[in-house]
């Protein structure tokens, strides 16, 4: 896909027509749908503009004063884009995949994209997009609903051919993007955990043209929701197992499992374990992570009872440690440390029972499970998590 648009910028490259500054705000159609309001006020935001092209609606909301990233993954666009905004105030030009560039910065204020969506697998989009959101911010993106030649949307999450034809020639590649009935989309963005608030069409307002587009926006929302653990029973051992809050600087230390969803370190209690012993244990096995006994701070014990199965987790909080996170098992890795102010989602159900066993205040949505504190000051109190 990224070759094609390098091609694109190639071609553009080479013509010696320039595109005006943008006027009318446009998300597919010129004078056609909703404009820049729909944005609502950006001024002072973070924001994040997906498959930018030449840059023009990024420099627009920079001049509003917004804090616009602007990404695309073509180095050809990417080299239209620095030729015309050199040196733009509050706005940064950036040659990356989306998908890469969501995992590796922070949550932004706002996304948005002008039909850059349909071009990249949403379910390789989406996870990074939801969790390149802060909570309770917004996306909006267009996709083309029907193209020129009355070919209405997929009813299945699939890609299709469509034609790129290069301005000013005849010349037409294929391209694959997936051009999805509005509910699929709406289902793709409430599966990866957003809130859908509208989906407005945009039709061209030439009365014997078929072209159409939709105009999705949806929020992250504020409080995080997790999934909830499998009824199935474990082994024959005990089901006891310690829960690893390392937290420093840069938040909480989280890693992401094969199913998706986002887990501190943690694992069974081996026979003739301590609890704190098994802490350094399974930080060391999952992590790479070197902690002390002294570094460690058993705070409780959770209950839970999950298909007739009574499950305990001790959470324990680690402040000080050595070493640098590192993937070690196959089944999680992309350890990397969180804000608690916005922390990634889906949460797995026992993590987030760990994390509001040691801050109540976070938003974290999950089934209750009874906790009981080792209160280090020898006041013991009993309280539920959720």
């Amino acid at each position: 896909m990224g070759e094609i648009w390098t091609v694109y910028g190639r071609h553009q490259l080479g013509r010696s027509f320039d595109l005006p500054e943008l006027g009318d705000w446009a998300w597919d159609i010129p004078q056609a749908g909703p404009g820049i309001d729909v944005l609502g006020e950006v001024a002072g935001l973070r924001v994040l503009d997906l498959g930018a092209g030449v840059g023009r609606h990024a420099a627009r909301l920079a001049a509003l004063g917004a804090d616009v990233t602007a990404v695309d993954a073509s180095p050809t666009q990417h080299q239209r884009a620095l030729a015309r905004y050199p040196d733009t105030p509050g706005l940064r030009l950036v040659c990356a995949d989306a998908v890469t560039h969501l995992q590796e910065a922070d949550p932004y204020d706002l996304v948005y994209s002008v039909s850059g969506v349909p071009f990249l697998d949403p379910h390789r989009l989406l996870p990074a997009l939801a969790n390149g959101l802060k909570p309770g911010r917004r996306l909006l993106f267009s996709a083309l609903h029907t193209n020129s030649h009355g070919l209405g949307p997929s009813e299945s999450v699939t890609a299709r051919p469509e034609i790129l034809r290069l301005p000013g020639t005849d010349t037409e590649h294929r391209v694959h993007m997936w051009v999805l009935e509005p509910r699929l989309w709406e289902d793709l963005l409430v599966d990866h955990g957003l809130v859908v608030d509208t989906v407005t069409t945009i039709n061209s307002p030439q009365a014997d043209q078929p072209l159409s587009y939709r105009l999705y926006a949806a929020h992250r929302p504020e409080r995080i929701p997790s999934r909830p653990r499998t009824t199935a029973p474990p082994a024959p051992h005990a089901a006891l197992g310690v829960g690893i809050i390392v937290h420093g600087p840069d938040g909480v230390l989280l890693g992401r499992h094969r199913l998706g969803t986002w887990e501190v370190p943690g694992g069974s209690v081996e026979p003739g374990e301590t609890f704190v012993k098994a802490v350094i244990r399974e930080l060391a096995e999952e992590t790479g992570l070197i902690a002390r006994p002294d570094d460690v701070q058993v705070l409780g014990t959770l209950l839970d009872h999950v298909g007739g199965v009574l499950r305990l987790t001790v959470p324990a909080l680690v402040t000080r440690w050595s070493g640098t996170p590192r993937e070690l098992e196959k089944t999680i890795g992309s350890w990397r440390f969180w804000s608690l102010d916005a922390l990634p989602q889906p949460l797995f159900e026992p993590s987030s029972q760990c994390l509001t066993a040691w801050r109540q205040d976070l938003p974290l949505d999950h089934t209750p499970a009874d906790f009981q504190p080792y209160n280090h000051n020898a006041r013991h109190d009993t309280w539920h998590t959720g």
